[in-house]
């Protein structure tokens, strides 16, 4: 059953559209995809069970199929629309993919049922982040894999973002504080699990416009506002002292 609304924020018409076009599924999705790919340094099992949270218009079954090779591929989405889009994706593309209509924050499935959680450009419409994450740790197996890719708050507490799409500005995160409330959780990740993607489109002020025309150079890492995080963050084995 659907929650109630204010547990996230409904996307603009805008915001709808574009998550349904080209630029997102190959410039995006993709991207985020292949990023996270390079962040795993552990085998993944041979035929996981696969759940992509906040699944929108199922633009990443495909991708996520080509990645992993689910036995079982599983899409969430609070938003009735976007679940109608994800099953017709998912019968265009010739994929089995169970559809839960549910919010982040109350996930219908087991506990220790999922092997890979993918959680892209989602978590910034949600209100009760926290519980969110600990339905993504309760959910995960023990050794499962959480792939959290976002945009953090010197992306979205942009003029341009706030005009063009619809977002819970309480709770936006830097990179930092994402980092710190999958810890606090008690996912773990080292360096190497994760990135910071600075590309075209996430320029906080001009989308890259002035870099592009050669008038002025990026700033280089650790003297920016990063505007997005990927990581690749695993459940332990044993259970952490808390």
């Amino acid at each position: 059953m659907k929650r109630a609304a204010t547990t996230y924020v409904e996307e603009t018409g805008f915001g709808f559209w574009f998550l349904q076009s080209h630029v997102w599924q190959h410039h995006v999705l993709r991207v985020a995809i292949d990023d996270l790919e390079g962040l795993i340094d552990r085998p993944l099992p041979s035929a996981p069970v696969l759940l992509d949270a906040g699944c929108g218009q199922g633009k990443s079954f495909a991708l996520l199929q080509a990645a992993f090779r689910p036995a079982r591929l599983i899409g969430l989405d609070a938003d009735p629309h976007s679940l109608a889009c994800s099953r017709t994706e998912a019968e265009r593309q010739g994929l089995e993919v169970q559809l839960i209509a549910s919010d982040c924050a109350a996930i219908q499935l087991a506990d220790a049922s999922v092997d890979l959680l993918f959680c892209h450009q989602t978590f910034h419409h949600l209100v009760e982040q926290e519980k969110a994450l600990a339905e993504f740790w309760r959910v995960l197996k023990p050794g499962g894999l959480l792939l959290f890719a976002e945009s953090t708050k010197f992306y979205i507490d942009t003029w341009v973002i706030r005009w063009l799409f619809r977002h819970p500005m309480q709770v936006q995160k830097s990179a930092e504080q994402y980092l710190a409330m999958l810890r606090e959780q008690g996912f773990e990740f080292a360096a190497r699990n994760v990135s910071y993607p600075y590309l075209w489109w996430s320029r906080a002020r001009d989308f890259g416009l002035l870099e592009r025309l050669g008038i002025r150079r990026p700033k280089p890492f650790g003297q920016r506002d990063e505007t997005l995080v990927n990581v690749a963050a695993r459940k332990p084995l044993a259970p952490v002292a808390r």
